[in-house]
């Protein structure tokens, strides 16, 4: 039910999946005014509109989230920040990550200190953002992003078929998603089918792709379903994630995961995929191997567990709760 009594100030940086996952679950129940963007317009934008909020809700910690926290306290607002992984991420050889940069990092910690709410979507999560930000995390919850496994079911015979969906649009992406790993473990498997979905075309004539490898520019997420349905493996190669969509999706749909033991992936495959070390192309190819030869029990496996640990009503129930605690 609509309670008009309660405005929410939705801020993110960009639009994305599971950003308008929230959007949508939340204005079932609340009023909500949506600010995403970046620029100095949308930090005008957020001080502006959080003098009419009665909460505010950002979708990664940001300079934009800080400059929300820092409005909210001084009007007496509470916010909320959920922490998805690029936001604690500090990666000094892949010159990746927010908190490289000294200015930013300040906002951040202030950020994480001063929201009333910080919810992590893995709980690998957690032990970054204290380091990160310095401080005990008294104030951090673990609420994983959920899915729909209605929508994502498998459908038909799978096919011996290796699948991988990264959104790699520069080299230090296709590093951080594992792409170069993956090409290299495809190279030692040779009469095995790849499938790679969201690198950039541009990427493609640098990346030397071995034959057995199709890479695709990236499609939008309901398109990806018939690739799910096709795929008996689900491969993962990155070497860091939060709690990876993609990956819980693919497995809704039937696929077995071959994901890296970084962040969220262990937390989503547990026992029902194999796990391999991150950067290892040798680990992946024999990871692949196994999951290829795996039963077709092994893919009801795998989306039993997600339907089990990420069903979408236990976001929506906790999101509602938290908002309306805040709210009074």
């Amino acid at each position: 039910m609509l309670n008009r009594n309660i405005s929410i100030l939705f801020i993110s940086a960009f639009q994305a999946p599971f950003v308008q996952d929230d959007i949508d679950v939340l204005s079932k129940h609340f009023v909500v005014r949506k600010c995403i963007g970046s620029g100095i317009l949308q930090v005008i934008r957020i001080i502006l509109s959080a003098f009419q909020s009665d909460v505010i809700f950002c979708w990664f910690a940001s300079v934009y989230s800080s400059v929300a926290v820092a409005v909210g306290k001084f009007v007496g607002i509470k916010a909320i920040i959920v922490v998805g992984g690029v936001d604690v991420a500090k990666e000094k050889e892949l010159g990746y990550g927010i908190w490289l940069s000294p200015w930013k990092a300040r906002l951040l910690r202030y950020a994480f200190h001063h929201a009333h709410r910080i919810l992590v979507v893995d709980p690998s999560l957690k032990e970054e953002a204290m380091e990160r930000a310095n401080y005990d995390g008294a104030n951090i919850r673990y609420l994983p992003t959920t899915y729909d496994s209605f929508f994502w079911k498998p459908v038909g015979i799978k096919e011996p078929v290796v699948l991988t969906v990264a959104v790699a649009d520069d080299e230090k992406r296709i590093r951080l998603k594992g792409i170069d790993t993956l090409l290299e473990a495809a190279r030692r498997l040779p009469y095995t089918q790849f499938i790679v979905i969201g690198v950039d075309p541009n990427l493609t004539r640098t990346l030397q792709l071995p034959a057995n490898v199709n890479v695709q520019s990236r499609v939008e997420r309901k398109q990806l379903l018939p690739y799910y349905r096709q795929a008996k493996v689900f491969c993962q190669p990155s070497l860091r994630e939060g709690l990876p969509n993609t990956l819980c999706e693919a497995m809704l749909c039937g696929c077995i995961p071959v994901a890296t033991r970084v962040g969220g992936n262990p937390t989503a495959v547990g026992d029902s995929g194999v796990l391999v070390p991150p950067s290892n192309a040798g680990a992946l190819a024999e990871g692949i191997r196994q999951a290829l030869a795996m039963p077709e029990e092994a893919g009801a496996k795998a989306r039993a567990r997600i339907v089990a640990l990420f069903p979408k009503e236990k976001r929506e129930r906790e999101l509602v709760r938290l908002v309306e605690e805040l709210a009074q």
